[in-house]
């Protein structure tokens, strides 16, 4: 049987997942579709590996969060450069769920999404309550259409501080990946 480079490459790949336990990864344009189906795709295997029904409501919400937040942010820019997301949800060796996903963005909007994330990891449960509760009695209006929720929820559900990392791509745009640990 002849071996391509292709098959080689993927077999390398599936080894890197497996050794990373990489539960789910995607690369490529987002849709509500998309995000949906991937979505009910990694309830069904979270449930098909006995995990808790809490585990799997964190991991699921933390997911939907974090894909339409990309998706949002790619349709209020018009721009095909941040139609593409990356999203990969794993297992740390202590047995955490892991969500880490990123998208494109432009400079000054990864650097102030970067510094609200900042500000979150540094707050305790208690200060997150708060601030959560505060965020709720905002008036959409002042908040750009977004009530601000979902970042402090997903502080809130996470067993360490939220992570975020800015890789600049050139003059305008950066890769901001987001790092969820439950």
């Amino acid at each position: 049987m002849e071996q391509d480079d292709a098959s080689l490459d993927l077999y390398a790949l599936r080894e890197v997942f497996d050794r990373e336990r990489i539960m789910l990864c995607f690369n490529g344009p987002i849709t509500a579709t998309l995000i949906e189906e991937i979505g009910k795709a990694l309830r069904r295997h979270m449930e098909a590996l006995e995990e808790s029904p809490g585990s799997v409501a964190d991991v699921f919400s933390v997911y939907i969060e974090m894909t339409q937040n990309i998706r949002r942010y790619a349709q209020s820019r018009s721009s095909l450069d941040l139609e593409s997301a990356s999203i990969i949800v794993s297992r740390d060796d202590a047995g955490r769920h892991v969500v880490v996903a990123g998208n494109v963005v432009y400079e000054g909007d990864g650097d102030a999404l970067a510094a609200r994330i900042t500000a979150l990891a540094g707050l305790s449960k208690e200060e997150l309550k708060a601030a959560f509760k505060t965020q709720l009695r905002q008036p959409r209006t002042e908040l750009s259409g977004s009530a601000g929720l979902g970042l402090i929820d997903m502080a809130r559900k996470a067993s360490q501080p939220l992570r975020c990392k800015i890789q600049s791509l050139d003059d305008d745009r950066s890769f901001f990946s987001l790092r969820v640990v439950l």
